[in-house]
């Protein structure tokens, strides 16, 4: 069973999602509305991956991917984004995301690149 944390300043947004990922047998772990939350529940729960937007008002989602990150290099973290711009893409490259999903996004979408990140950290591991 693969466990997640779901990022998103959207109360809403982090509602339904969180949602439909039950509904798809993904284990939602902890809920968060910035990055420095994103921070505390990876350190609390270290869920299998962790579901981030990038723009959030205060503690965005790059300082949450990069404080994750020195927690745990290896950490699977999947960002969501609206911005399509050439400067957000490298910095998320450079920060080693494990995965980004832009919006407007398929849900079922989202799904797929959790099994996909979820199975590279299977093959690593083994």
């Amino acid at each position: 069973m693969v466990k997640v944390i779901v990022i998103d300043d959207d109360v809403d947004t982090v509602e339904v999602f969180c949602e439909y990922l039950e509904i798809k047998d993904i284990t939602v772990v902890g809920r968060g509305y910035n990055g420095k939350t994103a921070v505390e529940l990876y350190e609390k729960y270290r869920p299998d991956i962790a579901l981030l937007d990038v723009m959030m008002p205060e503690y965005d989602g790059f300082f949450g991917l990069e404080n994750i990150k020195n927690i745990n290099p290896d950490a699977k973290i999947i960002m969501v984004t609206a911005d399509l711009t050439f400067d957000t893409e490298k910095k998320l490259k450079d920060l080693n995301a494990s995965a980004v999903i832009y919006k407007p996004y398929e849900i079922d979408s989202v799904i797929d690149t959790i099994h996909k990140v979820y199975k590279q950290t299977l093959t690593v591991t083994q």
